[in-house]
């Protein structure tokens, strides 16, 4: 009887020895503790918030920009440019008309505006460099129509990653907070040798119990007597 609980302890240890192996539990102990580690910065509870701060408060208002950014809204203010355009050639115009017309010099007709017309003598002045500026905005706002198409997909597909990192936090700090994963092979494989040694030192003294009791009983007098 004691030899077969021997036999089922010795059984029961090189399965826990082998089973960690046949699991491939070290290497994705390896995995897991790297991935953990992996995680550990960006499931810090500060960096969570800035996460969440910066999806709802600028990538969802993003979001509302999105139907400013079409191609007939750029086409629109395309033909506004035209227009600027146009009115540049009008006002490098303007002033000689002018001044043929009250018969002054246009030095003269330039600074009558400029005392009685301020503001629109400043536009004016200004047209070049409004219309350049203009001009840079439309080619940004052309130039990254198909991105901002992509946005309210963008904010739906990251919700839920936003969303979990949020209400996960606390599960992630009690998963980071176990032992090293790598220690996890050992549970198994210390107790597995520890086992497999009782059940061998258990067989080996019951079979030398077995030997000695076959010997016969002067033989074992005899070789007292020479000890």
């Amino acid at each position: 009887m004691a030899r077969k609980m021997m036999w089922a302890v010795l059984l029961v240890g090189v399965m826990l020895i082998a089973a960690p192996f046949a699991m491939g539990l070290p290497d994705k102990a390896e995995g897991g503790q790297q991935m953990i580690d992996a995680f550990g910065p960006i499931m810090d509870p500060d960096n969570v918030d800035t996460t969440v701060t910066y999806y709802y408060d600028v990538f969802v208002p993003l979001g509302e920009v999105v139907p400013a950014m079409t191609q007939e809204n750029i086409d629109r203010f395309n033909g506004y440019l035209a227009g600027f355009t146009a009115l540049g050639v009008d006002a490098e115009n303007m002033v000689p008309a002018l001044a043929a017309a009250m018969q002054m010099p246009e030095e003269d007709v330039q600074a009558f505006m400029g005392q009685q017309f301020p503001a629109m003598s400043g536009m004016l002045q200004g047209l070049p460099q409004m219309e350049s500026d203009f001009a840079g905005l439309l080619g940004l706002m052309e130039s990254n129509v198909a991105v901002f198409e992509q946005v309210p997909a963008g904010l739906d597909h990251y919700e839920p990653l936003v969303t979990t990192m949020e209400a996960e936090v606390e599960n992630y700090d009690k998963v980071a907070s176990l032992p090293d994963f790598r220690l996890f092979t050992w549970f198994f494989v210390i107790p597995g040798v520890l086992l497999v040694g009782i059940a061998a030192a258990g067989l080996l003294l019951d079979s030398r119990k077995e030997e000695q009791e076959l010997v016969p009983e002067p033989i074992q007098e005899r070789e007292s007597q020479l000890v």
